[in-house]
């Protein structure tokens, strides 16, 4: 079961590659997905950064301040290892380990856990992050895969 959702993510990873992403796009993308959680009136915080930049911060009704601390760390993940905090956590429990100083990363500032998924721009690779904290882990990774799906399809 695992193994198959390992497969699953990295396959998710392969495939939503954008062509471009630019300050402009952060906010078209982070738009979807205020659009997707307002909706279903999830309480979740949303982030979306390039580089060492936040270009796009939401928080709907419900969230609250530890959700950026959640995306904070989660972001961290993104940015070491160039996969999802999702796929990183999974890949991890896989193996029997977890985050932790002896994998040289402290674990009150990264957190394997589903939220972060890498911005990876054809020919430039990781460029960014595009996190949502507030559901369960397995939630705020479905709901950026299902906007960035609904963002490329757009075009």
């Amino acid at each position: 079961m695992n193994d198959d959702l390992i497969a699953r993510l990295a396959e998710q990873e392969r495939r939503l590659v954008f062509d471009r992403f630019e300050h402009a796009d952060a906010w078209s993308l982070g738009s979807v997905l205020v659009e997707l959680a307002a909706a279903r009136e999830l309480p979740v915080a949303i982030d979306i950064r390039r580089g060492g930049q936040q270009l796009f911060h939401a928080a709907l009704a419900g969230s609250v301040a530890d959700n950026d601390e959640w995306i904070a760390r989660k972001v961290r993940v993104v940015q070491r290892y160039g996969v999802s905090s999702f796929l990183k956590g999974r890949q991890l429990a896989s193996e029997g380990k977890e985050l932790d100083a002896g994998m040289g990363v402290d674990p009150a500032r990264y957190a394997a856990h589903g939220g972060a998924f890498p911005i990876r721009v054809r020919g430039a690779g990781v460029i960014g992050v595009v996190t949502v904290s507030g559901l369960p882990q397995a939630d705020d990774h479905a709901l950026v895969v299902e906007a960035i799906e609904t963002w490329l399809a757009r075009g």
